[in-house]
């Protein structure tokens, strides 16, 4: 490569070329690598720009030279391994890297720091909490112990880290902002439908306290619990989260997150999805009030007779793929609870959409077969079970009673297997119903917009299986609540990363793979590489990140990583 001067309408040009023979003619070629500017230009911000490039296409060619020069290792095979050195260090973490910088989370937290008396750096902090939760989550004490897994710098102590928790803690709210806007600017995210959920997490504690406390749990444990409401938009990428109460019902979350989530983000005018727990005349009433729409989910089986009979009624329903659907306008008397604390009925006008999918039919009856056959096993065996291994079969058997101590009692009359319940469910077997305000949408659109749920559900599983953000090995709320704040950013990048990626990959297959992704320290500033697969390839395509090469300098490495710091 040399430094080019050419002549673009009388003035002079700079670039950065390379010389090269056409295989085909064998004539002489160039082909311009980096274009420069007009010298009359460069001289405003350089002494001497020929100078100058001329040194830029020297390194240039030096960092090609070294990149193709053959590696020569000296190989002692009596050498033993250094003990407590990182020898193999993580690759993978430079794409989290990317992420990072782009979403501006550096300036964020450096911005954050200023003024504040603090020796040591918590953007730093920040990175090494961040990508080792995505990559490999384990307790802050365990985390801060496997620091020397990258190839950056981590100097901080362990205590830095738990002060970090209450720092961060302290910035969460105006973080959660920040991360809508960019996410908001960079991905062009639309808050027109926004889908709600809650679940919660477990603390393998038995004390309870003002956040953690019993409750429903979805793993059915005994433990205290905190729950958590989160908003996601379509994309799939999450836009806010609360923590409430373990005792909180999921129905009573939501129009406090919504007030909070649309006064402080500036949202305007939303729709609502979520399923059948979120579906409440209050939830119902507080959409219409402030102008916002909603789509829930309704059941049949446990609905009204006159919704069962509605549904049953072969009349009105459509073919469609696999199944039939039909809808209707119908006024419904929903209970609200007035300023005065008084519990008053109300009639509201909502279009419920009534679908019957095979596909659902036959998933329901395998699912029932399963649960009946562990009733059938209670019934002729109950001291094989109790409460909590009961947990499912125990609404299809009758007589069922309990000790104190959750064992089944059987001395006054033994359990019998409830036929008729059985009978009775299988009527409304691949049926389901959807309620919403939105009656000037066709039900096709109704049932696209409500799919969309199963993406904040997968988030959930994302959270717990592969953050595992539970069980928290915490006590102080303010570090229990940065520790989340933690798993939802990490759930953020997971989810870009994933979009990025096109959906070609699960989030746990993108996770396995840029875990797998580690250089071995051959000698010296050389790494070997030993890992590379399909997702390797999609991140060099769709990202410019090239981890391709097998055996990489440390120079080589840390331009990798630099890289990643630049702004979009």
């Amino acid at each position: 490569m040399h430094l080019k001067v050419g002549s673009v309408k009388g003035r002079k040009y700079l670039s950065i070329a390379h010389g090269y023979r056409d295989a085909k003619t064998g004539k002489a070629r160039t082909k311009t690598i980096r274009s420069l500017g007009y010298l009359d230009v460069l001289e405003g911000e350089f002494p001497d720009p020929i100078k100058h490039f001329k040194e830029v296409a020297e390194e240039m060619n030096r960092q090609e030279a070294e990149a193709r020069a053959p590696i020569n290792v000296a190989i002692d095979r009596n050498e033993l391994i250094s003990s407590g050195r990182a020898n193999r260090k993580n690759l993978g973490y430079v794409v989290l890297s990317k992420l990072y910088y782009e979403l501006g989370l550096d300036i964020f937290f450096n911005n954050n720091a200023r003024g504040q008396k603090m020796d040591y750096n918590v953007n730093n902090v920040m990175k090494l909490l961040l990508f080792l939760r995505i990559l490999s989550p384990s307790s802050k004490k365990r985390t801060f112990e496997n620091k020397d897994c990258f190839f950056e710098k981590f100097d901080f102590s362990l205590p830095d880290v738990y002060r970090f928790l209450t720092f961060a803690n302290s910035k969460k709210e105006n973080l959660k902002l920040h991360l809508h806007r960019k996410i908001t600017e960079q991905y062009s995210r639309n808050t027109g439908v926004v889908y709600y959920d809650v679940t919660n997490y477990y603390f393998e504690i038995d004390r309870q306290d003002a956040l953690r406390k019993k409750g429903v749990s979805k793993e059915h444990r005994p433990s205290p619990i905190v729950q958590m409401g989160l908003f996601m938009d379509t994309a799939g990428l999450p836009i806010s989260y609360e923590l409430f109460p373990g005792k909180t019902n999921d129905c009573s979350t939501l129009i406090p997150f919504l007030a909070k989530t649309k006064r402080e983000y500036g949202i305007g005018r939303i729709i609502v999805v979520a399923d059948k727990g979120l579906n409440t005349g209050m939830n119902v009433a507080f959409n219409l009030i402030k102008g916002d729409g909603y789509v829930y989910s309704q059941t049949i089986r446990g609905g009204h007779k006159e919704l069962k009979d509605y549904a049953l009624d072969d009349a009105g329903y459509r073919e469609v793929g696999g199944g039939r659907i039909k809808s209707r306008i119908y006024p419904r008397e929903i209970q609200v609870i007035d300023k005065d604390g008084k519990r008053i009925t109300t009639r509201v006008s909502e279009k419920q959409v009534v679908l019957y999918s095979e596909k659902y039919d036959r998933k329901a009856k395998a699912e029932r077969e399963a649960v009946i056959a562990k009733a059938a096993g209670l019934v002729n065996n109950p001291g094989a079970y109790n409460r909590a291994t009961s947990y499912g079969a125990a609404k299809y058997v009758k007589n069922l009673s309990f000790g104190k101590d959750g064992e089944i009692l059987t001395a006054k009359q033994r359990p019998v297997l409830d036929t008729d319940r059985i009978l009775e469910e299988e009527k409304f077997d691949g049926y389901y119903a959807i309620v919403t305000s939105e009656s000037d949408k066709s039900d096709e659109e109704i049932v696209e917009i409500y799919r969309g749920l199963w993406k904040i559900e997968e988030s959930f599983k994302v959270t717990k299986s592969d953050l595992e953000a539970r069980p928290v090995y915490l006590s102080r709320e303010d570090r229990i609540q940065a520790h989340f704040l933690i798993c939802f950013i990490a759930l953020i990048i997971a989810r870009i990363l994933e979009m990025r990626l096109d959906g070609e990959f699960s989030v746990s297959e993108i996770i396995e793979s840029l875990n797998s992704m580690s250089a071995s320290q051959l000698e010296e500033n050389w790494y070997m590489s030993d890992y590379s697969d399909s997702v390797t390839e999609a991140i060099n395509e769709k990202m410019g990140i090239d981890l391709r090469k097998k055996y990489l300098s440390l120079g080589e490495i840390r331009k990798m990583i630099g890289e990643t710091k630049k702004r979009p």
